[in-house]
């Protein structure tokens, strides 16, 4: 399991966010103390003129790159939860469905669709945390899988919707493979070391500017780096979408029954 998801499993949001703002803080004042300390403040200002115009060059690169990470994890975020709607509305059909069917087909097959949902909120859900599937839930999609393959329609009817059906039984064996993709898709390590040195880099480099007063200078940059570090927070937050509380619930699930 990645790092940064059992960051979001074990730590609550709130303690989470004041954790890296506090590490984050702490850093660029530490690195700002350093600089003043040991760096002659004649010699920082001296070479203000010369940092000044490259500092936005710095910043508008950095903020492309966060920007863009951003817009990815949402967008990452925001298709997982289009798979699960579609992965719901499929059983929705299927459910409704199987009323086209004589008996005891019809019955067994409202039995075991109802027996997956109610494995996919109560087993597979708290797994997909973990980036996990549950093997009793898939186990039950193909006994569903069989129940189709293996039954012979009695009439025309029984037929077009026994059709139907399997259709809707392939789009749900798809979007439920994409589920459980999507809880296990992240942001890569390198693109997470980039973004982490690069706000270092970005949020520090206003310690080479030549201040008159350390107050002003320490306040602004701790303004910076708390800014930089909730992005980072929010990407976090979107990076995993079944984990942690800014999550997909199996709301619609819990639902299917009473459409």
């Amino acid at each position: 399991m990645p790092f940064e998801q059992i960051l979001m499993l074990h730590i609550p949001l709130l303690l989470l966010g004041i954790l890296i703002v506090i590490c984050a803080i702490a850093i660029s004042m530490a690195i700002l103390i350093i600089v003043w300390r040991y760096v002659p403040h004649e010699v920082l200002t001296m070479h203000h003129k010369l940092a000044s115009p490259i500092f936005p060059a710095i910043a508008a690169a950095y903020t492309v790159l966060l920007a863009f990470v951003v817009v990815v994890s949402w967008q990452n975020f925001d298709k997982a939860k289009v798979h699960t709607v579609i992965e719901a509305n499929c059983l929705v059909d299927l459910y409704r469905n199987s009323a086209a069917f004589s008996e005891p087909f019809g019955d067994e097959l409202r039995t075991t669709i109802q027996e997956y949902i109610d494995s996919v909120i109560n087993e597979e859900w708290p797994l997909l945390a973990r980036g996990e599937e549950s093997i009793h839930s898939r186990m039950l999609l193909r006994k569903i899988w069989d129940l189709y393959t293996n039954y012979e329609p009695k009439t025309e009817k029984e037929s077009v919707f026994l059709a139907e059906s399997v259709n809707k039984l392939d789009n749900l064996r798809e979007t439920r493979r994409l589920r459980i993709l999507d809880a296990n898709a992240s942001v890569h390590h390198i693109l997470w070391f980039i973004l982490i040195f690069g706000g270092i880099i970005t949020v520090n480099y206003s310690s080479f500017f030549g201040f008159e007063n350390f107050k002003t200078h320490a306040v602004m940059t701790a303004i910076f780096a708390s800014i930089i570090s909730l992005i980072l927070l929010t990407i976090l937050c979107f990076d995993f979408p079944f984990t942690g509380s800014v999550r997909i619930e199996p709301t619609l699930f819990k639902e299917i029954i009473n459409y």
